[in-house]
């Protein structure tokens, strides 16, 4: 990159001033994290629009961590975001206003620019994919009072939750030595995360009726949709994107629960992809599509990073994601109309998770791509709906 290029991303984009962090510490932005040398002072060149941001404390030689905490902003173009170490606290806090504005102002001087690192905008494609339904209104309808996300402050808010043993498993590993947690959760702050229900109930219908309503959650979605996101699709998916930063990122295991909730809330239904909710549904796999696809990239593995969570055994035939995978794949070969779109962005995921995870699905049918004959009365027709919406990456 050019000086006169790089002097102008400085300028159009969002600097994080962080003063008076240890050396050592983990500090992360969206999908990169690094390590703090002794002349770190933040990061410049930032995208406007939401992001991420996590760090972790690190013992003096560097060998343990505390549990990550992380935060969500949204920056607007030149925005200077400041924060300081707190010694006692050991995390980054807020200044006063006046003290603020003063490093604000010695920043868009280029006061601290030799101390500051660029963001890396290699992978900001990659977390654009990511990130797409969050907007500043997400962030503030979903964050905890303070901000701040780290399961250190969970364990109280979740431990009356059902968990399947593998989720009791992820719960056992964040309170492992290495991510030791606090034993005061008194003040624990949880993020105000949509309530799914998980089973359906109504007096004064029928078992039959109520049996219906509960094998396809296509009713419950529409009722989710227009109570929680005032109809809005693309609100429930921002949400869904937060939650799985949150546990990505900030391995945070109440944001897992609750896009595992949304999960099996989407793919419980099998009236709204194809008939009330199908443009819904291509968003949704895509968004799918997307994060496991992140998930499992080599260079987002790390000792301390939360897809060191991520282990063989989530992704075993016997998981929950299994299940739904294969009960949507067969729900969609067994479709009389389906959208083009969603078959296509379909087919995509099954390969991703056919040659990443090694599962096997159900053989010969359309999700496969094996083309049907013309006079094939199973085959299901695929119609194409227009989508105003484009699928490039804005550039920075």
């Amino acid at each position: 990159m050019d000086a006169e290029t790089a002097v102008e991303l400085a300028k159009q984009g969002s600097t994080l001033l962080l003063l008076d962090v240890p050396q050592h510490t983990l500090i992360g932005i969206d999908t990169h994290m690094l390590s703090v040398g002794p002349a770190f002072k933040g990061i410049k060149m930032i995208p406007p629009g939401p992001h991420f941001l996590y760090y972790s404390s690190s013992t003096r030689d560097g060998k343990d961590f505390s549990p990550i905490t992380g935060f969500f902003v949204c920056s607007a173009p030149s925005e200077v975001i400041v924060r300081k170490w707190d010694q006692q606290e050991e995390r980054l806090v807020k200044l006063p206003q006046e003290e603020e504005e003063r490093y604000c102002r010695a920043v868009r001087s280029w006061e601290f620019d030799r101390y500051l690192g660029p963001y890396n905008l290699s992978q900001y494609g990659d977390w654009k994919r990511l990130s797409s339904y969050i907007t500043k209104s997400t962030i503030e309808r979903l964050e905890p009072i303070g901000g701040e996300i780290t399961v250190a402050s969970e364990s109280s808010l979740h431990k009356f939750t059902p968990k399947t043993a593998k989720e009791n498993a992820l719960d056992e590993q964040l309170k492992a030595s290495t991510f030791s947690t606090s034993s005061d959760t008194s003040n624990a702050r949880g993020c105000y995360y949509t309530s799914i229900p998980h089973v359906i109930k109504h007096k004064g219908i029928d078992v039959q009726q109520l049996t219906s309503l509960n094998l396809d959650k296509t009713q419950l979605l529409e009722s989710v949709l227009q109570k929680e996101y005032n109809g809005s699709e693309d609100m429930l998916l921002g949400e869904l994107q937060f939650a799985f930063i949150a546990f990505l990122m900030g391995q945070s295991l109440e944001a897992f629960l609750q896009w595992k909730s949304l999960v099996n809330l989407l793919f419980g239904c099998t009236e709204a992809p194809f008939h009330t909710r199908s443009r819904l549904f291509v968003k949704f796999i895509k968004v799918i599509y997307y994060q496991l696809k992140h998930a499992l990239k080599k260079d987002c593995t790390d000792a301390i990073g939360a897809s060191a969570l991520l282990d063989d055994s989530w992704f075993s035939a016997d998981s929950f994601l299994y299940h739904l995978f294969k009960e949507f794949f067969l729900l969609l070969q067994d479709a009389s109309i389906v959208d083009g779109d969603l078959l296509s962005w379909t087919r995509k995921l099954k390969a991703l998770l056919e040659s990443n995870f090694g599962w096997q699905f159900e053989q010969n049918s359309a999700v496969d791509g094996i083309h049907f004959e013309e006079d094939d009365e199973f085959a299901p027709v695929v119609v194409m709906l227009d989508d105003p919406s484009s699928t490039e990456v804005p550039r920075f």
